[in-house]
């Protein structure tokens, strides 16, 4: 199964691929997007050119575990984008998208660029992709159960919320 990870930020949206066959997983872009318009656009782009069977959308959780303010602004970014799918892509157009927790991710990103000898700018353009990456790998290694789900690991399909996209 391929999967298409995505880290939402306010200012840019880090995008990264993978399959649950050999557990790779890479970074693959950074869209510089300010609105939700512009995080949809490049999110459907992603879907297009990647084809995964399922989007992994990093969940901001509190660090006891509660969901606050950004986890809504994730949860209604989900509800645009599974109809943002279906208008590009068509009616029948089947892409789950399941929510994982993102605590840490960027801290996982910014360790991985610190033993790199890059730039700060170098490390600024891709920091959000490998956020994405850290989510995705993440989520891979508890659905094989190497790791303790975290509180994020559910479905979307799970959430009254979300319709078939």
């Amino acid at each position: 199964m391929r999967y298409l990870a995505i880290d939402l930020g306010d200012k840019r949206t880090g995008f990264a691929a993978g399959d649950d066959v050999i557990g790779l997983v890479q970074p693959l872009f950074v869209a510089e997007a300010h609105t939700r318009a512009l995080q949809i656009k490049a999110s459907v782009k992603a879907i297009e050119e990647y084809g995964p069977d399922r989007i992994v959308l990093g969940m901001p959780f509190n660090m006891d575990g509660s969901e606050g303010p950004r986890a809504k602004l994730v949860r209604e970014f989900a509800v645009e984008l599974e109809t943002a799918v279906k208008a590009a892509l068509g009616p029948y157009t089947r892409v789950r998208i399941e929510f994982h927790d993102e605590r840490l991710s960027s801290f996982a990103a910014e360790e991985r660029l610190n033993r790199t000898g890059r730039t700060h700018g170098e490390k600024k353009a891709i920091r959000d992709a490998l956020a994405a990456c850290a989510i995705l790998e993440d989520f891979l290694r508890a659905k094989r159960g190497d790791a303790a789900p975290r509180a994020a690991d559910e479905s979307a399909d799970d959430d009254e919320t979300e319709g078939e996209p």
